[in-house]
């Protein structure tokens, strides 16, 4: 079995970010975001002008001015939402990385199990939870504290790298083995999850998120698994 160091599956897994499976899962996840985020604002308008408007009446100045606010508002929060949303619907098809990934650069491997829909919405939605919930927290110590870049790296660091590393063990061994490697290899798990932060914080390039990490987790979890299988601490289940 190959092993990299993380700069070398770093850079494995840029290399392959433009190859068709990758760019494929991109433009699926970023046409499904563009759908739900157009019928989220036609919700949003329809509900304002069913409700809202008659109540302060469509030529009123407050009238005027909540359009304006809940436009803006939308433009804005709809901007914020549509890399972790993208990450979402890129969950969904984050098998298709993995096997690209196996194919290319461990075709000597066993090929790893899809995991079933079930398993991916449960990993995709606990990432976009976890990722939101930390940079919720990581704003408040902005602005509190002045904190949150430290914080913003150190936990989503640490939610990212696990999330992923899941997805990508999960495909080959239990769960108790997984949380056991977890344990185990937790800096190499982490320091990759740092890499993946980074491009979190870069815009538009973090619509490539889900993809690069799924692609890194793919290589951390084989140069892990190649550790363990050499000090006999996991035994492989498939």
């Amino acid at each position: 079995m190959n092993q990299r160091g993380l700069p070398s599956a770093i850079s494995a897994s840029i290399s392959q970010l433009l190859s068709h499976p990758f760019r494929s899962v991109l433009w699926k996840s970023i046409g499904l975001t563009i759908v739900l985020l157009i019928a989220l604002w036609w919700i949003l308008q329809a509900l304002n002008a069913a409700f809202l408007l008659p109540m302060l009446g469509e030529n009123s100045w407050a009238a005027t001015v909540l359009v304006w606010v809940l436009g803006t508002g939308l433009v804005l929060g709809m901007g914020f939402l549509v890399a972790p949303v993208t990450s979402v619907f890129a969950g969904v098809f984050l098998d298709d990385i993995a096997d690209a990934v196996e194919a290319r650069h461990y075709p000597q491997d066993p090929a790893g199990v899809s995991l079933n829909l079930s398993q991916s919405l449960g990993i995709t939605l606990r990432f976009f939870g976890l990722v939101l919930l930390g940079n919720f927290i990581a704003l408040l110590l902005v602005l509190f504290l002045g904190l949150g870049v430290l914080i913003f790296f150190l936990l989503n660091g640490y939610l990212l790298g696990r999330e992923y590393f899941q997805f990508a063990a999960l495909r080959h061994r239990s769960v108790s083995e997984v949380d056991l490697l977890q344990k185990q290899y937790g800096l190499e798990i982490f320091l990759a999850g740092l890499a993946i932060a980074a491009l979190l914080t870069v815009p538009i390039l973090n619509l490539l998120t889900p993809l690069f990490a799924g692609a890194l987790m793919v290589h951390i979890y084989k140069n892990v698994e190649a550790k363990a299988q050499r000090n006999g601490g996991v035994s492989a289940s498939g």
